[in-house]
């Protein structure tokens, strides 16, 4: 009876000095602020009011360099083409670029951001995307491409092919 007695009050002494756990939801949202506030002041600083729209209320913004031409009808199975160069939005530091290698991806296999922004235009056109770390990499640094956790990113996508 005693050592029954004993534990509880171990347990009872070890649960009251325990904090409040981490709240993920809290943090993402709290995050998500962050990010809105970084690409909207982006936009502002740069005159770039009045091209860059957003995609309802995502916090994802697109501006169309060129629309192309063709089918719009985009599925998360469709194939897309592109040549791309993407750049972390707070310091300019290009990551990542497709060279002279136009990769093929299934829209459903690429990060949320280009499954919003690719749709935005057509075959042969060009669409730059700002993107909040939601819809990028969220909190998962990307140390191949030197990317810290919860960075925005900036990218330039030329949509070379379509395949439904």
């Amino acid at each position: 009876m005693n050592r029954l007695l004993v534990i509880i009050l171990l347990l009872a002494a070890g649960l009251s000095s325990c904090k409040k756990g981490f709240d993920v939801a809290e943090e993402v949202r709290a995050q998500g602020v962050v990010d809105d506030k970084i690409v909207e002041d982006y936009i502002a600083a740069n005159g770039l009011t009045t091209t860059a729209k957003r995609i309802d209320t995502t916090g994802v913004f697109y501006i169309v360099i060129a629309p192309g031409e063709g089918s719009n009808l985009f599925t998360n199975s469709t194939r897309v083409t592109v040549d791309y160069k993407g750049r972390i939005l707070t310091s300019g530091k290009e990551f990542t670029q497709s060279n002279n290698f136009h990769p093929s991806f299934t829209l459903g296999e690429v990060i949320r951001g280009w499954r919003l922004g690719i749709p935005q235009i057509k075959k042969g056109g060009t669409v730059r995307l700002l993107l909040p770390s939601r819809y990028a990499y969220g909190p998962y640094p990307q140390q191949t491409l030197g990317l810290p956790e919860n960075s925005v990113l900036d990218f330039d996508i030329q949509l070379l092919d379509v395949t439904n």
